[in-house]
Order: C-alpha cells, then sequence, then structure tokens
C-alpha cells in the first residue's frame, strides 16, 4: 500500500454521537438520582452497574473499538480480562484477612 492510499474506516454520522452523548447525559442523571435513593446493599451495585454502561458506550463509539479489527477486540478483551483476574484477587485477599482472627 503506497502513501497515498489510505484504508477507509466506517465513520458513524453526527446524529449517532449525539444519541450516544444523549445517552450517556441520561445514564449520568439517573447515576445521581440513584444517590439520592436509600437502596440498601443496592446503592453500590446500581451505581457501577450504570457507570459500566456508560463506560461501554464510550469505547464502542468514542473511542471507535466497535468499527475495529477483531485483533483490537482481542486485545481489549484481554485487557478487561486481566484487570478482572487483578481485582478478583485483591478482593480475594481482602475478604480472606479476618479468617483467622476468629
Amino acid at each position: 500500500m503506497s502513501s497515498t492510499e489510505h484504508q477507509q474506516h466506517p465513520t458513524s454520522p453526527p446524529r449517532t454521537y449525539i444519541l450516544i452523548l444523549l445517552a450517556l447525559l441520561v445514564f449520568t442523571a439517573i447515576n445521581t438520582g440513584a444517590a439520592y435513593l436509600n437502596l440498601g446493599f443496592l446503592n453500590p451495585i446500581i451505581a457501577l452497574g450504570i457507570a459500566c454502561v456508560n463506560a461501554v458506550l464510550v469505547i464502542l463509539f468514542y473511542m471507535h473499538l466497535r468499527y475495529s479489527s477483531r485483533l483490537m477486540k482481542l486485545t481489549f478483551a484481554a485487557g478487561i480480562f486481566t484487570f478482572m483476574i487483578l481485582v478478583i484477587m485483591t478482593l480475594t485477599d481482602y475478604i480472606s484477612r479476618g479468617w483467622g482472627l476468629w
């Protein structure tokens, strides 16, 4: 491929970016509203769930992972998998700290 040839990547119309922005704003408002409700142990679960939805929208559309190659998607999945292993190992250590004190 010569330097003048460029690979065409699919692009989203501006309407898509506006709709994603509105969805992010709505989810942020819902998250803020949920913070004022007393839902007991469900508060952090709901907040993290909404934050994950926001993160997925940003990653897919604004970071263009939706239109990326399979290798980029696999690289992203491997990073998430590694992160989840580290979180699980940290939580395992944190939860098991009091076991020897009983």
